[in-house]
């Protein structure tokens, strides 16, 4: 028995259209699983479809606002009735957010409440309570389901610049441990993945100089990982492909997984 087969298996993955989300969901597909694709960006959604469907799996992208609450409904609707009930989601969306960052030109104390909330909607409401409040219900009823979700080391650990970014993927892990005990007795489980540094599109430009050197900051970044040296965005779809197995971590729920290359283990 290949205990990471998810053949039969139906995966809702939100934010795929980013490389680490992408990433992810390229690996549930090759293990066998019906990947749904959602998202606002149509083009890069079907193109991401595309990508997976070449290597043989089955993919679609289907469009929605993960702000929009209707929008994911329909979505759900929409995949349910082309590719199954979903039985694995994958709350991959979110991302940091210039006006939140702390600068020497923009100090903490000049964030606006506003400002706050659309992190905290993008990171948090968007990027797990409305996904889960939507396709979870679907697994209980199933009494069967895996709901992972992206934190961040900044989660752990509150990193320079990134505050309201921080503080929503540390309520994303709260979250995910409340639904593990509350969906538990339906045989739902709830976990966590923390990415370490994986350089995407929001931050190369914070890591690599032009020349492909690591700026200060991607210094120091490399310096605190034991392993000296960033991710590669494949290196996610391992542990995404364990929990989201039933037969591989059928017993495992509330824990956060880990994949920094050592960046928490490391103090002095």
């Amino acid at each position: 028995m290949n205990i990471f087969d998810l053949s039969g298996e139906v995966a809702v993955v939100m934010g795929a259209t980013g490389v680490l989300g992408g990433a992810i969901a390229e690996g549930l597909g090759l293990t066998g699983a019906k990947v749904a694709v959602v998202g606002r960006n149509a083009e890069r959604g079907k193109a991401r479809a595309r990508s997976i469907q070449k290597q043989g799996a089955e993919a679609e992208f289907f469009s929605a606002d993960a702000l929009d609450q209707a929008s994911l409904k329909a979505a759900s609707e929409a995949l349910s009735k082309r590719l199954g009930a979903p039985t694995i989601l994958v709350n991959a969306a979110g991302g940091n957010d210039p006006r939140v960052t702390v600068t020497p030109e923009h100090p903490f104390e000049e964030i606006t409440t506003a400002d706050w909330r659309d992190s905290f909607d993008l990171n948090l409401v968007a990027g797990a309570v409305l996904p889960c409040q939507v396709f979870g219900p679907g697994m209980k009823e199933k009494r069967k389901g895996s709901i992972i979700n992206i934190a961040s080391v900044s989660a752990h650990l509150p990193l320079s610049r990134v505050v309201a970014y921080s503080a929503a993927k540390a309520a994303v892990l709260n979250l995910t441990r409340f639904l593990a005990r509350e969906w538990a007795p339906y045989n739902v489980r709830a976990n966590s993945i923390t990415p370490g540094f994986f350089p995407g599109e929001q931050n190369r430009r914070l890591l690599f100089n032009e020349d492909g050197t690591a700026t200060p900051r991607g210094q120091v970044i490399l310096g605190h990982t034991p392993m000296a040296r960033f991710g590669d965005p494949g290196e996610l779809a391992g542990a995404a492909i364990f929990l989201a197995s039933e037969k591989a971590s059928g017993f495992v729920t509330g824990i956060d997984l880990r994949v920094d290359g050592g960046f928490l283990a490391q103090t002095i």
